[in-house]
Parts: structure tokens; sequence; C-alpha cells
């Protein structure tokens, strides 16, 4: 049985954490959920600690910081999540790591965090944590671009669902868990499969039949999906690259929470690193990696 009991922010103390606790909200209000702000510490480097004779400065000065942001940690956003259960967490380390470790041992249903973090990893597409976590969590990750752009929770709706699906192994999971989130809230549940477009040398494209054939046979497929997942959501088939072909369709029909799957070695989407950094960068609204 699906729930989402137990909800994991990653904190980096950015405004983006704000947005991801806005969205943390509607899901608590709903679902009952415990929320916990998880902040790591990272251990000095490595030549800094080299440094070190018996532990004494660095260790002080590294102590210091740890007592600083469990102070901060105590009563960071307290005002927002003031009617909600709240942890409040600080562990030390490898930072994707520890909210890896975190979410699998506490039995976490969700992890919201931010696509950016601040430093000096901000000039990768994606923050250098939150795409280790994504690449090795087991449970959804939600993500996006414009966390920072959301004001108050009552402005967050959740009342169109796309789920993208490759038609590999993982597509069932992912129909499923979207299809379970939508009904939670009423939504409109649309499914986009993304047909590659066929080109041959010179730009010659291949003969329409068989692009016909492709959208057929992607129709057949899904419309079995469906009928195991029991979901009869509205089916669009879009052409092109599959990231821009998703995006495009989740911005056409205004959807407010895409829905990914994670980990297929075959199909349109490819493995996470590849193509669904390009959805998460891309989409016009948040994601979840399933």
């Amino acid at each position: 049985m699906m729930t989402l009991a137990k909800i994991l922010i990653p904190v980096d103390f950015s405004g983006r954490c704000l947005g991801a606790a806005r969205y943390a909200e509607v899901l608590a209000a709903r679902f009952g959920s415990e929320i916990t702000l998880l902040h790591v510490v990272p251990y000095p480097h490595y030549e800094f600690s080299a440094l070190e004779v018996g532990g004494s400065i660095f260790s002080e000065v590294f102590a210091t910081r740890v007592a600083k942001v469990k102070q901060e940690l105590a009563c960071y956003l307290s005002d927002e999540l003031a009617d909600f259960k709240v942890q409040r967490v600080v562990l030390e380390g490898d930072p994707a790591r520890k909210i890896v470790e975190y979410a699998h041992t506490q039995n976490v249903d969700l992890v919201i965090m931010p696509t950016h973090g601040y430093g000096p990893f901000r000039r990768f597409i994606l923050g250098s944590v939150t795409a280790k976590v994504l690449h090795d969590a087991e449970c959804p990750v939600w993500t996006g671009v414009h966390m920072e752009e959301i004001p108050k929770a009552e402005s967050v709706v959740l009342n169109n669902t796309l789920v993208a699906v490759d038609l590999g192994e993982q597509s069932m999971k992912t129909l499923t868990w979207g299809a379970w989130l939508a009904a939670a809230f009423g939504s409109h549940l649309s499914v986009v499969y993304a047909v590659p477009c066929l080109e041959g040398r010179g730009g010659d494209y291949f003969d329409a039949d068989w692009r016909l054939y492709l959208v057929r046979q992607a129709e057949k497929e899904i419309a079995e999906l469906q009928a195991q997942a029991g979901t009869q959501a509205e089916v669009i088939i879009q052409g092109g690259d599959a990231p821009m072909a998703v995006c495009s369709v989740a911005s056409r029909i205004g959807a407010n929470l895409l829905v990914i799957g994670r980990g297929s070695a075959a199909g349109v989407f490819g493995r996470l690193r590849t193509n669904a950094y390009a959805i998460i960068r891309q989409s016009p609204c948040p994601v979840v990696s399933v």
C-alpha cells in the first residue's frame, strides 16, 4: 500500500528549501505526513584534516560549526511548519550519501529537494547532491527548478498530473504511483509517450507507415499497461527527442506535476543520468522521479 507517512526535506538554508517546504505542507496536510528537515554538515576537506595535531583546532572548529547548524535548524521554518509534526536532524559526512542512507533506514516515502544548492557546485546543471540522491535513492524524489518561486502553500495546485512512460519495466510503477497521487488530489491524469524521430542518412525520414506502426504499437502497449494499473488516463503520443517532447506536452496541457521513472535501462528515456536529468531541468512543473 502506497503512503506518504514520512517526507524528507534536505536543507541547505537557501530560498529553494522554503519552496520545497511549501510542497511538503500540501502533501502533509493531505496525508498526515511527518516532515523531517535534514542538514548534513560535510567533514572538513582532507587537506585541512591532515594538518590537525592531536585533533585540536580543526576538531574544535568543526564541532562549533555543527553546534551552530543545530541551533539554526532548531527554528528553521518553524512558522511555516507550525501545524505539522516535524523532526529536525543534523548529520555529519558526505551530504548525498547521508541523505540516501537516512531515507533508506528511516523508511522515508518521499524526498523533496531543489535541483540546485548554493556553493561551489552551483555551476552544474543539476546540483551535485541532488543528482546523487536522484540516482541512488530507493524512494520517489520530488524536485524542480522553480521551487523558490512558490510564495504560499495555498498557491500550490495539484490538479493536472502527467505521467511519462517509456514502456520499459519501470512504467507500471511510474503509472501506478502517479495515478495514486492524482486520485488523492482529484487530479486529471494524462500519460505521455515520446516516439523518437526516425531519420535516415542525408535527412531522409523513414516511411510514414513505419512511424504510424510505432504509434499504434505504443497505443496498444499503453492500453495494456493501463488495464493492469486500473487507470483510464488520457494518452498523448508525442514525436521527437524525449526530454523536449515530454516537457512540451507538460507545458501545453498545463501540467502542475510530472511523474517519470528512474533506472530503466531500455526504452525511449534510457537511464536517469541521460534523459531524465534533461527532463527535470526543462520541465515547467515539479518532477517526481519514481
